[in-house]
């Protein structure tokens, strides 16, 4: 299958501290590069949300310094905060990755973020 674009999209909680943001995003970033095969040279953006009390450390920062899959420092990163909805969840980093891949997506939802999509979680 030739290349196209595609998004794939993920989500993970987190506490509000910049350890656990950093270990959250990082594995999710991980996580979904390697379910979808994706190469530093594939990926187009990548677009971060977090929910409103997730305030410790911004989810681009802590990709960018920690032990990513590959080196994301030029990779366009955007992030911003999730809408806010009475009784929604709390706690949750969401991202985007939009890159060129040889398959449809996998989505990944991990530890408990199942629970917020278990229409397209695997």
């Amino acid at each position: 299958m030739e290349k196209r674009v595609y998004a794939a999209r993920g989500a993970i909680f987190a506490e509000n501290t910049k350890e656990s943001i950093q270990e959250k995003a990082v594995k999710l970033f991980n996580a979904v590069v390697q379910k979808n095969g994706v190469q530093k040279d594939d990926v187009i953006s990548l677009h971060w949300t977090l929910t409103k009390d997730l305030d410790a450390m911004n989810p681009a920062t802590a990709l960018r310094v920690g032990k990513a899959a590959f080196d994301a420092s030029e990779i366009p990163l955007f992030c911003s905060q999730e809408a806010f909805i009475q009784g929604g969840r709390v706690g949750v980093i969401r991202m985007m990755l939009t890159a060129y891949m040889g398959q449809k997506p996998v989505h990944v939802f991990l530890d408990g973020a199942e629970a917020l999509r278990p229409d397209i979680s695997k």
